[in-house]
């Protein structure tokens, strides 16, 4: 029985991961195209209404599932049905009504939020997305429901619609309301309606989830049983589990958008521009920031896997177990996290201009942000250690110390007219640098059996540092061969860019595999990686 309980976790856990990575890369890449469509001043005011909705999204949706599923999980293992029904029947108009209440605030405080974060015309777009709130309070009872059940699949699946549609549609209208003249405030709102669209047609489908879900139960209406309490106490019992996980994913969202009114505020009372020319600056921004988080959707199915894995292995008293597994994780997203930031900084010139557009300051941006690119996956995975360690109080500590030198090192920078926007780049490096930095601190002093830390990094930034020298050799080789015949424009760029990845990644797959950096041990935390492994031939 404990062995089908593993199997099914270990299952679930491998659904969520793939989908982690499917709609984190989904919901990146369409905004490649997003923001080409879209000019600087448009892009900024899309990315201050999304900060908005992640920051609500957090505070609604984060916990929520989680808490439901435990309390779902437990009365079906007593299998008391009726407390089942009981649950849901309380847990969904709740949060259905919090949903339509902070709805109807945020679509009447619309304009009072977009200038709190010094950007007037986001309101548009805020108020768009207000819908998005309510049908994110009704999916996350849903998805906790279902995933108490064990069945991961309804979240899984309502994931990809949702990210599906926020593309589709966010194109489309962004598209026709481009082609038909509107204006940048229009455009930024319909382009951000996707958003809510996608949620909202995720709600028939976990309906007919959760009705498949008490079929194959057993569950009516019919079933009675020990209801264990009042209704109060029900909600209660939800919000006392879901409150420290909704205030861990608060933070970040928190933190995002106090740098945004920061950064906006300071390019105009500190720098001196123009409102339009610094909302301007902030659409660069923005549009850079899209490639920061790319990289971290490959991290995600890692720090899934080796949680439990660590938390078993102690639990039991491995110790010398959990330190390969912890040394395995780490040295594999260092594999992965190095070699593209490093990408992202050498090549950021050809990536940004034939992704995003021509840009003098985008570039400049994205060079910093390839840097703290790793940063933020080396910060996925030192909390996922310490959480596995017991230790999940640190990464609070540490989220907020990284980001007081972000609002620290971004007040200062920005307000500098001759930095202006290129602080805010810096400020999200020395962030996340800050949070991995206490992170390992911990992780060095309160963990038993630590990793060899020279095994971790040395190997990855070797083969990394050759990969990076060959990339931009290759890039500036057919630059110049190029140039005076197909140009410098988007198109020839990409010519130079495209063949210099991918000899880029020809080599750095050589590089890790001749070297031993990359082991079969570390592929048994990658969904597939024991075959893959022995495709490559990988000891």
């Amino acid at each position: 029985m404990a062995d089908t309980k593993k199997q099914n976790y270990l299952k679930g856990a491998a659904i969520l991961a793939a989908t982690a990575i499917i709609a984190k890369v989904i919901s990146g890449l369409y905004k490649i195209p997003l923001f080409g469509m879209l000019d600087n001043a448009a892009a900024g005011y899309y990315q201050v209404a999304y900060n908005v909705y992640m920051l609500l999204a957090a505070v609604t949706t984060a916990g929520i599932p989680v808490a439901l599923s435990r309390l779902v999980s437990a009365a079906s293992a007593t299998g008391n049905k009726g407390l089942i029904r009981r649950y849901f029947s309380i847990a969904l108009p709740a949060f259905a009504i919090l949903g339509f209440v902070l709805m109807g605030l945020i679509f009447l405080y619309a304009d009072q939020l977009a200038t709190a974060l010094h950007n007037a015309n986001a309101a548009a777009g805020i108020r768009v997305l207000a819908p998005a709130v309510f049908f994110g309070c009704v999916i996350a009872v849903y998805r906790g429901y279902m995933q108490g059940h064990g069945n991961m699949v309804p979240t899984a699946i309502s994931q990809i619609i949702e990210v599906v549609c926020k593309a589709i549609f966010g194109l489309l209208i962004a598209w026709a309301l481009i082609s038909a003249g509107f204006s940048n405030i229009t455009v930024s709102a319909g382009a951000i309606a996707g958003v809510s669209i996608g949620l909202g047609l995720g709600i028939p489908v976990l309906i007919y989830f959760k009705k498949k879900t008490d079929r194959e139960t057993g569950l009516s209406r019919r079933d009675t049983g020990r209801y264990d309490g009042s209704s109060l106490k029900i909600i209660g019992r939800v919000f006392k589990v879901s409150i420290p996980i909704t205030l861990g994913s608060v933070f970040i969202s928190l933190m995002t958008n106090i740098d945004t009114a920061i950064v906006n505020n300071r390019l105009v009372s500190g720098a001196g521009f123009p409102k339009e020319e610094a909302e301007a600056l902030y659409g660069i921004y923005a549009k850079g920031l899209s490639l920061l988080n790319l990289s971290s959707a490959l991290i995600v199915p890692v720090t899934v896997s080796i949680i439990p894995a660590i938390a078993a292995a102690i639990a039991n008293d491995r110790r010398r177990e959990a330190a390969l597994i912890t040394e395995s994780s780490l040295r594999l997203t260092n594999i992965l996290a190095m070699p593209a930031g490093v990408g992202l900084t050498v090549l950021s010139y050809p990536i940004y201009t034939v992704l995003l557009g021509v840009s003098e300051l985008g570039p400049r941006l994205l060079s910093v942000f390839g840097i703290a690119s790793y940063f933020v996956c080396l910060q996925l995975i030192t909390t996922a250690i310490l959480q596995a360690n017991s230790l999940e109080r640190v990464p609070i500590m540490s989220y907020l110390a990284g980001g007081l030198v972000q609002i620290v090192i971004d007040y200062y920078l920005v307000g500098l007219r001759e930095v202006n926007i290129l602080g805010s780049p810096v400020g999200t490096l020395s962030c996340y640098f800050t949070i991995t930095l206490i992170n390992f601190i911990f992780i060095v002093s309160k963990v038993k059996n630590r990793p060899n830390f020279g095994r971790v990094f040395f190997k990855p930034a070797l083969c990394t540092a050759i990969m990076g020298v060959a990339a931009w050799a290759v890039y500036g080789l057919l630059y110049r061969l190029g140039a005076p015949s197909l140009g410098t424009g988007r198109l020839a760029l990409a010519a130079y860019m495209f063949p210099a990845i991918i000899v880029a990644i020809i080599v750095y797959a050589i590089l890790v595999i001749a070297t031993k950096t990359v082991t079969k041990e570390d592929m048994r935390h990658v969904p597939r990686g024991e075959k893959l492994s022995k495709m490559l031939k990988i000891k």
